[in-house]
């Protein structure tokens, strides 16, 4: 079975949801992902991100990033976020949180779950070392708490890796927890400060086998039916590639090389 493959919206994280797509289409994905800024979600800015969606015929993988504060309470920005991902028709939404509570942090999640129900989307929670959520097993106790058929997981490979993990760690869940990934490489290693960690995260990232991480491991070790989402964010990209077409094609066309070349199939 051939994974799905999706350009992430922090591959390009300087242009507008329109834009985004209209650079995924053109460069070949089917499917692809948006940043939701709730202030600048605009009438007119959903109908040219529809617009551009329906030209080039794609799917919305997702949509990012409902970030749960400390404290755990969710407000109305919070909510557009997932009715503009239902209007978008995305299978996701991308959830972090900075509530060092489970249980709080899990009331959050299942919330989110109850609002996005009507329209069928997965609510993904993220671990990483930029937030209080970080490592799968504090994440996976979070959404086993939350306790809501629409919570799941999201492994980036690379917090993944910062987490410290082994990729026979994901062969010992539940398939059902993982419907997506994000997919990257880059430095085998990072300094241990929020610093590090941020810069790592924003500006490091690199395509699959360009760096130093297990990436073919990790996504062999995935459920065959979870996508792939594109998650090149990227401070030497963005130079080299100014124009968002030119850095989607030239993303989508290395990993898929990487992605051929360790017999990983994707649409």
């Amino acid at each position: 079975m051939a994974h799905i493959l999706s350009l992430a919206a922090g591959t390009l994280p300087e242009f507008q949801p329109e834009d985004v797509a209209d650079a995924a289409g053109r460069a070949g994905f089917s499917h692809v992902g948006f940043t939701i800024e709730p202030e600048k979600w605009t009438a007119e800015t959903r109908r040219r991100t529809l617009d551009a969606i329906r030209a080039h015929d794609l799917s919305v993988l997702d949509v990012e990033v409902i970030w749960i504060a400390e404290g755990g309470k969710l407000t109305d920005d919070h909510k557009r976020i997932i009715d503009a991902g239902i209007d978008l028709g995305a299978a996701n939404i991308l959830v972090v949180s900075s509530e060092p509570d489970h249980g709080r942090t899990a009331d959050a999640l299942h919330q989110l779950c109850a609002w996005a129900a009507p329209g069928n989307i997965r609510v993904a929670l993220e671990f990483l070392m930029i937030t209080a959520v970080q490592s799968m097993d504090s994440a996976l106790d979070i959404i086993r708490k939350a306790d809501h058929p629409a919570a799941a997981l999201l492994i980036d490979t690379l917090h993944f890796q910062r987490a410290g993990h082994a990729p026979a760690k994901l062969e010992e869940m539940e398939a059902c927890f993982l419907p997506y990934a994000q997919i990257c490489d880059g430095n085998p290693d990072c300094a241990d400060s929020f610093e590090a960690y941020l810069e790592d995260a924003i500006d490091l990232r690199s395509c699959p086998g360009e760096g130093g991480l297990p990436v073919a491991d990790i996504i062999k070790a995935l459920p065959t039916h979870a996508a792939l989402s594109l998650e090149v964010r990227s401070k030497a990209y963005r130079e080299r590639f100014p124009d968002a077409t030119d850095r989607a094609t030239a993303v989508r066309n290395i990993s898929l090389k990487y992605l051929s070349q360790n017999n990983i199939a994707v649409l």
